[in-house]
């Protein structure tokens, strides 16, 4: 699908069992096309993707069958559902006969005005019709993930704010539902795979400047790579979870928008002998569950990024390609001493995490480039945690970000790698302190003496998360909290690799 190819007229999205027509304005978002459509139980809260009451389910491939995926309906442009299903609260149940989940919420005063509940049931059916949650028991989830005696996970519900009934009610709600029956129809449609992804190309006007837009989702990475060669002015969207802000809140509107986001070459896993290669548009969520914890570090950075409506949605590419400094995947990425696959035209490239970022968001990535997948070099090291400093436990932004990857053999830290976000125009490694912890006793005076320079890496900034003082002050202590944290959990005393 090349700029010259014939364009299509419109979409069609299947809502609740129906195929309804989208037309466009490309830059259209899912919850206004839906709203217009008269389904209008979603709700805009934030346009942020923040406060869940947009939140709508979409039918994703998982192995040979689908899942339900919550996803936020104000971030999701309308033709990147093309071709795919969707179900919103009004097609879970009716009036005559309600489904699981809202009849709990009813019985247990999980509403009271309202506003939140459609994606308050929408997150909860998602999870209600998690493959895995009745097979797991409270063991099965993260440490610092609360979760019922039906497996579950309140961490489904991050992403979603109610700010008049109160918590408890919706969680004796959660608490109390049991398994899909039998002949659940929802349940049973995830023996079946996912809606193929559909070639598209959508060109129309938006309608208040006259301006024309075009969104295309090409049928495979070659084209999407001409389409980029050709066209490097093109805006590259994944999850849209970034973008679709810009889109709602600062206005901003693209001639062209390319989605990469079901590219099957994107979307892969593999283990190789010396490295694990993550595809660049699988989302946060998919790769948590392939994972399965083989990668503590970036274990403990999933339940820490934003909210599970957003993890379902956003990607380890989108993230990087932002060249945010304040994103949570690159203090983790590059004490993993990652690197990016960047592809164009031309043949792939590989660079190193830590020579990526120029300036502030700014790379080495080319305009006619695509980052294809990261690379996390094995063994893995034996010392490892995520600390992320922010306002909130959950669903925030960091203040300071780190990632900590040690090799600890006899006694002695062999190897130091240390990622930090948050404290200067880009994400960086702290190389001062590297050095200072290499080589050296595996002690709390080591600790303490390396924590002095760690305070005095980067050059942070007051603003309105944080102070540079308290920037500083965090990044010194956070090097002790690791040292405590590993004493806590004692770690082979060889390099591993799962």
């Amino acid at each position: 699908m090349s700029a010259e190819n014939s364009l299509k007229t419109g979409c069609r999205i299947t809502v609740n069992g129906n195929e309804l027509d989208f037309a466009g304005p490309p830059h259209s978002n899912a919850l206004d096309f839906l709203r217009n459509q008269g389904l209008v139980g979603s709700k805009e809260g934030c346009a942020e993707g923040e406060c869940g009451a947009c939140a709508i389910l979409v039918a994703r491939s998982d192995a040979d069958g689908s899942r339900w995926t919550s996803v936020n309906a104000c971030l999701v442009p309308a033709a990147a559902l093309d071709g795919q299903e969707v179900v919103t609260a009004e097609g879970l149940g009716s009036v005559d006969q309600l489904h699981p989940v809202q009849q709990e919420m009813a019985d247990r005063g999980g509403s009271q005005c309202g506003y939140c509940t459609p994606g308050f049931i929408c997150s909860m059916a998602a999870e209600y019709y998690r493959p895995e949650r009745a097979e797991q028991h409270r063991g099965g989830h993260p440490a610092d993930h609360e979760c019922g005696p039906n497996g579950f996970d309140l961490h489904s519900l991050s992403g979603n704010l109610c700010r008049c009934t109160g918590y408890r009610p919706i969680r004796d709600a959660a608490y109390a539902l049991g398994d899909p029956a039998a002949d659940d129809p929802l349940a049973a449609r995830q023996a079946q795979g996912a809606p193929a992804p559909v070639a598209t190309d959508l060109l129309a006007a938006d309608t208040p400047t006259g301006q024309l837009g075009r969104f295309r989702r090409p049928a495979s990475l070659g084209e999407a790579l001409q389409i980029l060669a050709d066209e490097p002015e093109t805006t590259v969207v994944a999850g849209s979870t970034d973008w679709g802000v810009d889109v709602n809140i600062k206005g901003a509107r693209a001639r062209s928008v390319l989605a990469i986001d079901r590219l099957e070459e994107l979307r892969q896993l593999r283990w190789e002998k010396d490295f694990l290669e993550i595809g660049a548009s699988l989302t946060l969520s998919e790769i948590e569950r392939q994972l399965a914890g083989d990668v503590p570090l970036l274990g403990q950075l999933f339940g820490q990024f934003a909210s599970r409506l957003i993890r379902n949605s956003a990607t380890m590419g989108g993230n990087l390609g932002t060249g945010s400094p304040i994103g949570d995947t690159p203090p983790t990425l590059l004490a993993l001493n990652a690197q990016l696959v960047l592809t164009s035209v031309q043949g792939p490239r590989v660079v190193e995490l830590s020579e990526y970022f120029t300036g502030y968001r700014q790379t080495v990535r080319d305009a006619g480039e695509l980052i294809t997948a990261i690379r996390v070099p094995l063994p893995l090291a034996t010392h490892t945690s995520f600390q992320k400093i922010s306002k909130r436990r959950f669903d925030d932004i960091s203040s300071v970000a780190v990632g900590y990857a040690l090799n600890v053999v006899d006694g002695v830290i062999t190897s130091a790698r240390i990622g930090l976000g948050g404290v200067a125009a880009t994400p960086l490694r702290a190389v001062a302190t590297e050095a200072m912890l290499e080589g050296k006793p595996w002690t709390l005076e080591t600790i303490r003496a390396a924590a002095t320079v760690m305070a005095s890496e980067g050059t942070p900034m007051d603003d309105h998360r944080a102070s540079a003082k308290y920037r500083k002050a965090m990044l010194a202590s956070s090097l002790e909290r690791f040292y405590a944290q590993q004493l806590a959990v004692p770690a082979p005393n060889k390099e591993v690799q799962p």
